[in-house]
Formats: C-alpha cells, sequence, structure tokens
C-alpha cells in the first residue's frame, strides 16, 4: 500500500448482487480517492454488467483470485450474502488489507469481536457499511435532537415497512439459520444500529418474530421494543406484509414531536442508475414529503410545521473511509459498534423465540 496519501486506493469488491451492483460500485465509482479495481463474481450475466457499467474494472470468479494480487490493492469491500461476510473478512485482513463488509458484519457480536481483534492485531481498518444513518430522514432526526427541537426524547418509534405479499426466493428469505435471512438481520441491523446511534446503549430487549406469508420460512414480520440506558424507549416495526404503511419515523419528547413518512430516495436513485455527481441534485425530496414538527394534532390532519428534510449523504460513508485509510483516524462505522447492535439483534432473536423480556 506505498503511495497510499499519492494515488487512488485500489478497491476489490466481493459480490455483485444487490448489495454489490446497487449500493457499492456506484459510491466506490463516484467517491474521490477511490477507484474500482476488481469485481467478483462467477455469474457471466454479472460479469457482463461490471463491464458496461464499471470498464475500467476487471472481473475474477473467485475471492482467491482476488486476494492472491493483495499487494496490488489497497481495499476490500465485501458485499456477498450474509453467511460469507466472517471468512471472507477474515481472509482479506490475513491478506494484511483494510476491509469494508455490508451488514450485518456476523451471526453473533462475538464473531464481530473476533474480527475487531484479529483487524487491531494487524493494525487494520475494519468497517461496516450501515449506509442508513446517512438516510435524509435519519440525519433530520438527529439534528432535531440535537438541537433541542424536541426537548428531551421519551420514545422513538422506526418503521421499515414493505407490502410485499408474495416471495421473491433466494438466500434472504431461507429458514437455514447459516443463512442469516429474515429481517431481523436484514433491516432489523439498520433499525438498531440507527436507535444505539442516537441513544446509545440498551439494557433490556422484548421481540416478536413471526412467519406470516405461505411459503415463508424465515421472519417477515418482526418487532423489537428496546429500552436505553437513558431512559428513552425505542420500538422498532420491520414487515414485509404491512397493507397500510405506517410513518418511517415518530419520536416524541417532552416539548414536542416529529413524524416522518416516506423513505430515503437513495436507494431508488441507485437502482434507477442515477449517480452521486451526475448533475442531479442527489439524496432530495420534494416539500410535500418533509415531515412535520409540533405538538398536538396528527400531521396528518395538519398539525405541526412542515421541517425541511436534510439532503440523503451516501457518498459520505466512503469519503469518511478514504479519509480514515489516508490519516489513519477513526472508520465512519466501528466494528465494535456493529458487535453492539449484534449483541441486541441476538436478544431479540431469543426473545421472540422464548417470549420474554432479555436483560443486557
Amino acid at each position: 500500500m506505498d503511495g497510499i496519501s499519492d494515488t487512488p486506493l485500489r478497491v476489490g469488491l466481493i459480490g455483485y448482487g444487490v448489495a454489490g451492483s446497487f449500493f457499492h460500485a456506484p459510491l466506490i465509482a463516484a467517491t474521490e480517492g477511490l477507484a474500482l479495481d476488481t469485481v467478483v463474481t462467477a455469474n457471466p450475466e454479472r460479469q457482463r454488467q461490471v463491464a458496461s457499467e464499471h470498464p475500467g474494472a476487471r472481473t475474477v470468479a473467485d475471492p482467491g483470485e482476488l486476494l492472491a494480487r493483495a499487494d496490488d490493492l489497497d481495499l476490500i469491500v465485501v458485499a456477498s450474502p450474509n453467511r460469507t461476510h466472517v471468512p471472507l473478512a477474515r481472509r482479506a485482513l490475513e491478506a494484511g488489507l483494510p476491509v469494508v463488509v455490508d451488514k450485518p458484519l456476523a451471526a453473533t457480536a462475538a464473531e464481530a469481536e473476533e474480527l475487531d481483534a484479529l483487524a487491531d492485531r494487524h493494525g487494520l481498518l475494519l468497517s461496516v457499511f450501515q449506509n442508513r444513518r446517512w438516510d435524509n430522514d435519519f440525519r433530520t432526526v438527529r439534528s432535531l435532537i440535537g438541537d433541542g427541537s424536541l426537548g428531551r426524547v421519551l420514545r422513538f418509534e422506526s418503521r421499515f415497512e414493505r407490502w410485499r405479499p408474495h416471495l421473491k426466493g433466494g438466500w434472504r428469505e431461507s429458514g437455514d439459520p447459516a443463512e442469516l435471512g429474515g429481517l431481523l438481520y436484514d433491516l432489523g441491523s439498520h433499525l438498531v444500529d440507527q436507535a444505539l446511534t442516537l441513544f446509545g446503549p440498551v439494557v433490556s430487549v422484548y421481540a416478536e418474530a413471526d412467519v406470516r406469508r405461505p411459503g415463508a420460512e424465515a421472519d417477515d414480520d418482526t418487532f423489537i421494543a428496546l429500552r436505553h440506558a437513558g431512559g428513552v424507549r425505542s420500538h422498532l416495526w420491520m414487515s414485509a406484509t404491512t397493507a397500510q404503511l405506517g410513518p418511517r419515523f415518530r419520536v416524541l419528547g417532552s416539548d414536542g414531536g416529529y413524524v416522518k413518512y416516506g423513505l430515503d430516495p437513495q436507494e431508488a436513485a441507485l437502482r434507477e442508475g442515477l449517480r452521486p455527481g451526475d448533475g442531479t441534485p442527489w439524496g432530495v425530496e420534494p416539500r410535500s414529503l418533509w415531515g412535520r414538527l409540533g405538538e398536538g394534532e396528527s400531521p396528518l390532519t395538519g398539525g405541526g410545521d412542515p421541517v425541511p428534510t436534510l439532503p440523503g449523504d451516501y457518498p459520505a460513508y466512503y469519503a469518511a473511509i478514504v479519509e480514515a485509510l489516508r490519516t489513519g483516524g477513526r472508520p465512519p462505522v466501528t466494528a465494535a459498534e456493529a458487535a453492539a447492535a449484534l449483541r441486541v439483534l441476538e436478544a431479540a432473536k431469543s426473545s421472540a423465540t422464548e417470549g420474554r423480556t432479555v436483560t443486557l
């Protein structure tokens, strides 16, 4: 990694499914100081897709081929299926390369802590792609809490709800525990991370996890209730079976509340082929989707005042990765933070299985 401060950092991306093609590759390509060097995918159609979308990048069929060229690379990004995250991250770290891993980092907090210790022994960066910290609505909630607009926060409600009554298939819906399928580890990884980022450690966890759709094997309708050490209660919903969607956020404080409907626009933009820096406003939503801040009357009947939503900023994650690699500073999301979230997810799984509240 000689010359790391003078030339673009060469990135090897493992996986070109949804995470790799829609999120990581476009964001890497759009980040000053990064160059997408190699993509690992054995799928011929995806190899052709890489050649079309990122003509400067090469493709290889196996992670071993990529890691055999460790001296030619500066960063590995793991965007392959969940079950492969730990072994691939371990191999990359042992090859002497910094690593970014898509969420969830691991199945358990213990595995995450082992990877963190391995990275520390080698003096290497290990970070987790928790991109939802840079959602437009979450950035707005964080700003309102920070400037005291809500007073003391009492209850935090966060929803990632969808209406997908029919199965799509694939490992994300598998009931095999090794696959880490289901919404608890998928959307729950985002929701728990956001709650911990805002309100800190959790002291108790209660959860309900159900399999609602015919033929489904993994949880598709899940709820988590958290009690934070500071007194805030977080209620988190994740569902593929919600016929009427609730607000994305409802945050209730001693001086007022904030309610926001709709999803951050960045994922939809990336799926449509739009890219940061292509000349169109990035992460911006229309006034009609702004949340409302106030007290008393429901926002749906005109209560509260509209609050401009801060722009979403997924590019900030990889910009911070570049900064951390060049300066040796702290990555934007640490493995220790991922381990804390996984501890909550493990407790939620136990709670849902055993029908009890779990104390941490």
